[in-house]
């Protein structure tokens, strides 16, 4: 999808989106959530300590379960060298507050790093929507979770 197709309401979601992904991982790392813990590491964000902090209580909300329902796609290459979309493979068995981790990355992933033009649905802005405003349910889900307050929204 190219820049000046974006109408205004699918522009200010993609900035609400990437918004609270970044204060999501800032918050991470300011409630002690980081990937390395020694003076001088990278300071790092750690969804995988969140997500083990959270696993045993964690109930998918509204958002969660339309995320998981509408399956983001990864972008690979394909057998001909082109590149494609296809389904994450996501084991049965892996919690669902890992699931839903892996669909908000995966989101991001593609609305940062991937083609946003041939693949199923990124050039459909109603599922563009559907993916961008579960996500964003999923974070806010989380930042209430992990009481982050004023960390994640931005308030001070």
């Amino acid at each position: 999808m190219r820049r000046e197709d974006l109408n205004h309401d699918l522009r200010d979601l993609i900035f609400d989106f990437f918004f609270r992904f970044s204060r999501f991982e800032s918050a991470l790392k300011e409630r002690g959530f980081l990937q390395w813990e020694k003076p001088g590491d990278k300071a790092a964000p750690s969804w995988r300590k969140f997500a083990a902090e959270h696993r045993a209580a964690y109930e998918p909300n509204a958002a969660a379960l339309a995320l998981i329902e509408a399956r983001p796609k990864i972008q690979v290459i394909g057998d001909n060298g082109e590149l494609d979309f296809v389904d994450e493979q996501i084991a049965d068995n892996v919690a669902a507050i890992d699931r839903v981790i892996t669909y908000a990355h995966t989101v991001r992933n593609n609305l940062f790093h991937g083609g946003k033009h041939g693949g199923d649905g990124w050039d459909n802005p109603d599922r563009m929507r559907l993916l961008l405003k579960s996500t964003i349910g999923v974070l806010d889900d989380f930042a209430d979770r992990g009481q982050f307050g004023s960390d994640y929204s931005g308030d001070y």
